[in-house]
């Protein structure tokens, strides 16, 4: 049978790939654009706000990515958590959210399967977690990312989904997926990162904007 080859610029992929330069005709403006690197020294918070430390949180961009990588808590055994400034200086915004979460065990003997986690979520309320049971040994973290959906919007509520995973406390690794609506007509200008309980001893958090 005859290989039959296609050319990439008969296709129109720029709505569809993040393509970032020319690949044989083939472009796109779906980029990535660093906006702010912090890196977190036994940190409390880490916060990101719009015109602060040129931070851009605003409608530049429609999507804005958060990786974070190599999050190591002072504590053990604590949660990750997300909170949102949709007004005033306080990082208190109404978020009603959901979470599925699944693990394996170093030794294997223990499998769980993903499942919703009804004490992880919240209803209305704040600092939801977006990772939880994370160790504090040394060889201990967790790397992940989270998407916020057009926070300059004062018509929707604000969407957030994220992926995490952990290498648990109890030696496991674990997969967190959270995700939920800031509750508000009012824009997102700031968005914090904290632990549970004590500091982000260390770690990098980075922002970008998604054209």
């Amino acid at each position: 049978m005859a290989l039959s080859k296609l050319a990439a610029n008969s296709f129109d992929l720029t709505d569809n790939y993040a393509f970032t330069g020319t690949t044989t005709g083939a472009t796109s403006t779906q980029k990535l654009f660093l906006i702010k690197n912090i890196d977190a020294s036994s940190s409390g918070t880490v916060d990101f706000v719009n015109g602060a430390s040129s931070v851009v949180l605003d409608n530049t961009y429609k999507t804005y990515l958060f990786r974070c990588v190599n999050i190591h808590p002072a504590t053990d055994n604590v949660a990750f958590q997300i909170n949102f400034r949709d007004g005033g200086s306080n990082y208190d915004a109404t978020k009603t959210t959901t979470f599925f979460d699944s693990g394996h065990s170093e030794d294997d003997s223990t499998v769980a399967s993903l499942a919703y986690d009804t004490g992880a979520d919240v209803a209305q309320g704040t600092g939801p977690q977006i990772a939880e049971n994370i160790g504090n040994g040394a060889d201990e973290s967790i790397a992940g990312e989270l998407f916020l959906f057009d926070p300059s919007s004062t018509t929707f509520v604000k969407h957030w989904i994220s992926k995490f995973h952990t290498y648990n406390q109890a030696d496991f690794a674990g997969s967190h997926f959270a995700s939920g609506y800031v509750n508000s007509t009012s824009a997102v200008t700031g968005v914090r990162f904290t632990s549970s309980s004590g500091n982000i001893q260390a770690g990098t958090i980075e922002m970008y904007g998604i054209n």
